[in-house]
């Protein structure tokens, strides 16, 4: 069982930056495949970005060469840093973390393929 625990997130003016964090504890960090979800309360979860154990990253096409998903596996700490943020980014931001035994090749983003989920954190974009 892997525990995550967020921070970061909060509200901005169009056009700014935020950057979010998420910590994890439980079984070796570096074995991780983690994620960055989000979901507005009348629409499904949407996956945002992801990056497995080997370093490969895979983004929603509503975010690509806006948001940059990373980890830092010293602290065992998985970031989003979001820039030139659009209203419509507006919504709870959620990490998520597996342990994938098998190479899946460019890592999916489907959130039934993760089973440990932060607290969420809202984030806030005003036009």
């Amino acid at each position: 069982q892997v525990r995550l625990v967020q921070s970061g997130g909060g509200s901005v003016q169009g056009g700014g930056s935020l950057r979010l964090s998420c910590v994890a504890s439980g079984p070796s960090f570096s074995r991780l495949s983690l994620a960055w979800f989000r979901q507005h309360p009348i629409k499904e979860r949407e996956g945002v970005a992801v990056i497995d154990k080997e370093g490969r990253t895979n983004y929603a096409d509503s975010v690509k060469g806006r948001f940059t998903i990373s980890k830092d596996d010293a602290e065992n700490t998985l970031y989003l840093q979001m820039n030139n943020l659009k209203p419509e980014d507006t919504n709870m931001y959620y990490c998520a973390a597996a342990v994938w035994d098998y190479d899946l090749g460019t890592p999916p983003l489907f959130p039934s393929l993760f089973a440990n989920w932060g607290q969420g954190t809202q984030v806030t974009v005003s036009s």
